[in-house]
């Protein structure tokens, strides 16, 4: 190792995987614009949130969780194109306010100042002297 790797770990830190909670409200704050299934919720927190990723186990921890609670209903839909139905996720009406909170709780982690992830917040990169 080099004092150069150190400074690379910085100016490019690896992902930070969401944990079960932060992936139920990722997946709320995701389902209250509209219905999803479990590729795009990977994918689309990969293009909206860059710093963070999610596997899918626990992705699915947490749509299980959340059907559970029946806070979100899942159904098999068709896609022209696809071999197997996909399976589509959306936040139950007596949920949505509950839902539309949690998604709150998400977007302000996601979104507030990080060092180590400064495109996760918005925030320029601090400018390293000498370097």
């Amino acid at each position: 190792m080099k004092f150069e790797d150190i400074y690379q770990f910085f100016d490019n830190p690896p992902p930070i995987y969401l944990s079960k909670e932060l992936a139920v409200c990722y997946v709320l704050s995701v389902l209250v614009r509209g219905e999803s299934y479990g590729t795009e919720l990977i994918q689309l927190i990969e293009s909206e949130y860059p710093a963070y990723r999610l596997s899918d186990t626990v992705l699915y921890s947490a749509l299980k969780f959340l059907e559970e609670e029946q806070a979100i209903s899942g159904y098999w839909k068709k896609v022209e194109g696809r071999g197997r139905p996909r399976r589509m996720y959306r936040i139950r009406a007596d949920w949505r306010d509950l839902s539309q909170d949690l998604a709150r709780l998400w977007h302000e982690y996601a979104t507030k100042t990080n060092h180590f992830h400064p495109e996760a917040s918005g925030q320029r990169e601090p400018v390293r002297e000498g370097g």
